[in-house]
């Protein structure tokens, strides 16, 4: 079942608002450019943020997402009947051909289970033409990120427009491993409303997503340093040829 932070009505009305500009995404619109994308597959498409810029740039653009109200905050943006949008899973994919496949945010991470990782790895490796383009980022586990994913150093306020003002922080709950679980609080200051939302992550290190990729056929080219969050996460671009890969 999705997260809360992205089915809540209450929530995706403010996610877009939480996540500011969203600069973060400039990899993947640079990567459509630069592997001459015409054909895009966003995997956990959310909101529809990077499904939408890219379709204003002329891309055919298909976004997949299980949760039903992000899709429907994503479905009223200017803009949006440019895109195909699907509810659901990678197991839930039509046959397609796409130039580039991404996976944005949190989202590879957010596949922790091991079979629906490789269910995932195998349905983009049907959906790619033979030379098009995987990019997806995760976090580098021995930043342990999670050790500052608590109230005091996660504690915001903001001030959104027709919602007034919300207090949100970020708590770990559990670390198992490599699975951490945390949740998210929102306090909506002008009803008092607190809202909450679970999530698990899953942490892999570089040889684990290198070896998960091999192993389904595809070839590491480049791992790149995130923008956003500098020495914080590995930035993987990958294809089907053959040849050396990154090591």
């Amino acid at each position: 079942m999705p997260d809360q932070i992205f089915e809540h009505p209450r929530l995706v009305a403010i996610y877009d608002a939480l996540e500011g500009d969203r600069d973060d995404l400039d990899v993947y619109v640079s990567a459509a450019e630069t592997s001459n994308a015409r054909r895009v597959l966003d995997i956990g498409c959310g909101t529809g943020s990077l499904a939408l810029r890219l379709a204003a740039q002329g891309l055919a653009v298909t976004a997949l997402d299980p949760a039903a109200g992000s899709l429907d905050v994503a479905r009223r943006k200017p803009g949006a009947e440019q895109v195909r949008w699907i509810q659901g899973y990678a197991v839930d994919l039509p046959a397609l051909d796409v130039d580039l496949v991404t996976m944005t945010g949190n989202v590879a991470q957010a596949i922790v289970d091991d079979d629906d990782w490789s269910l995932t790895l195998a349905r983009i490796h049907d959906a790619l033409r033979p030379d098009g383009w995987l990019v997806f980022e995760t976090r580098i586990p021995a930043r342990t990120a999670w050790t500052e994913w608590n109230r005091r150093d996660s504690f915001a306020v903001r001030d959104i427009p027709g919602v007034g003002r919300v207090e949100s922080w970020l708590e770990t709950t559990e670390v198992n491993g490599p699975l951490v679980s945390f949740r998210w609080t929102y306090v909506f200051l002008r009803d008092g409303e607190v809202v909450t939302s679970d999530s698990t992550l899953r942490f892999r290190e570089f040889d684990e997503v290198r070896n998960d990729l091999v192993e389904h056929g595809f070839t590491v080219r480049d791992v790149r340093d995130a923008p956003d969050r500098p020495g914080r996460e590995m930035i993987f671009h990958a294809d089907q040829a053959p040849g050396s890969d990154v090591r």
